[in-house]
């Protein structure tokens, strides 16, 4: 059984749509249709939505700054199918460019430190959407959306290597994305030469990002209840992936 070939879906419009379904988690396993991750959705047409719906998909969330949902404006904020949720999650962080350094790590560091209350409200959201399928993408579907994923794994108990290579599968999935991706940030006004760094996929940014909540917080559960989530919402998002004891 080819696990990778079930968590994508093929969806048009969609290039790094995947269920968070099938990881291991100590004795249990992750349960498909429960959570998607995507990269973003504003190339879908009516049947693309119509698909996801019928995936039942009812709650999205979009993590994507004001800027980026003016140049490509979501479908689903207009679909009244969908309970749909705008929540910036990097807003306006920026750390400065330092060659030889990785800023994809710096920037995942920041936000762990400084978007706590956009992460809770992320996860809240997601632990009170019932029996519902949840969808939530940023641009590429890689740093915003891959900090939430992980979070989520590894609250579920999903191991270390498990959540890399999740991480990691954004890499070969966005490829036809990238030359859009560019021409999307240049029209934005953005340094393409410091701008290209923030596309790379190395499963050593999310392995150092993982091995900071480890070493500050003790473990993503310890993060999320230091970030202020409360223990009720911390433990349904675990069953949200593993279902109840």
């Amino acid at each position: 059984m080819d696990l990778h070939a079930m968590r994508h879906l093929p969806i048009k419009g969609t290039y790094n749509l995947r269920d968070l379904g099938g990881y291991s988690a100590g004795t249990t396993t992750t349960l498909w249709r429960r959570i998607l991750r995507s990269d973003g959705l504003h190339r879908l047409d009516k049947e693309g939505m119509a698909t996801l719906i019928g995936e039942g998909v009812r709650v999205v969330i979009d993590l994507r700054n004001a800027t980026e949902l003016t140049h490509q404006p979501n479908p689903f904020s207009r679909n009244e199918a969908v309970r749909y949720h705008n929540i910036s999650l990097f807003d306006t962080l920026a750390p400065p460019y330092r060659p030889d350094t990785d800023t994809l790590l710096d920037l995942y560091v920041q936000a762990l430190r400084e978007r706590q209350e956009a992460i809770c409200t992320v996860l809240t959201l997601i632990a009170e959407a019932g029996d519902n399928v949840v969808l939530f993408h940023c641009t590429a579907g890689k740093d915003r959306t891959g900090i939430i994923a992980a979070l989520l794994l590894a609250n579920a108990g999903v191991d270390t290597a498990s959540i890399l290579e999740d991480y990691s599968l954004t890499g070969r999935l966005i490829e036809p994305l990238i030359d859009d991706i560019l021409a999307s940030a240049l029209a934005r006004g953005a340094d393409i030469e410091k701008f290209r760094p923030l596309l790379a996929c190395d499963p050593a940014t999310m392995a150092a990002t993982i091995a900071f909540i480890e070493k500050d917080y003790h473990s993503a559960a310890d993060y999320l209840a230091a970030a202020g989530l409360r223990p009720d919402v911390i433990r349904r998002l675990r069953e949200r992936l593993l279902g109840r004891p």
